[in-house]
């Protein structure tokens, strides 16, 4: 497994990212996550459509609940051929437990918990914390990459405008 450094870092300390890092143009890697139900999902699960596919660390944490609640906010003007996906290595129950107590009803949320196939094939899984890193990937309907928004403290929030032009303008 490919190891990167200097990319990122956690209340400033550098961390190491496994996987190989994806550029913009890149095909999509495919992957294995479970929703809230433990039913497999994979990118062919959301074909066709544009994709904004947010990697967090864990809901249960400030910055990942206000990426994921601003998401859900901004989701609800995206046109129906836009999926919002947030995919975190917290359990299926957590993230269904969350997703309830915060009215989330446009994102959907997915668990990498099983495999970290999502984390290794994008390259965010985080050595150090066995946690995802905070990176948004833009997909557009045919699975290429179009935007990706690396951040580079994972206590920081993305740039959310930035991510909804890039989802608008595949549209």
């Amino acid at each position: 497994m490919q190891e990167r450094t200097g990319i990122i870092t956690f209340k400033g300390n550098p961390m190491t990212l496994l996987g190989a890092g994806l550029k913009v143009g890149d095909k999509a890697p495919d992957f294995r996550v479970v929703d809230n139900g433990m039913a497999p999902v994979t990118l062919a699960s959301s074909s066709g459509k544009v994709r904004i596919i947010s990697a967090v660390p864990s809901l249960d944490t400030p910055v990942c609940d206000t990426e994921t609640r601003r998401f859900n906010q901004e989701a609800a003007a995206l046109p129906d051929n836009v999926a919002v996906l947030t995919v975190s290595l917290d359990l299926p129950f957590a993230q269904k437990r969350w997703c309830g107590a915060a009215g989330i009803d446009r994102v959907v949320t997915l668990s990498d918990y099983q495999e970290r196939s999502f984390g290794q094939a994008y390259g965010v899984l985080i050595k150090e914390l066995k946690l995802l890193a905070r990176c948004i990937f833009v997909i557009d309907a045919q699975d290429t990459i179009r935007y990706i928004q690396q951040v580079p403290e994972v206590t920081h929030e993305p740039d959310y405008a930035a991510v909804l032009a890039a989802a608008k303008a595949l549209l």
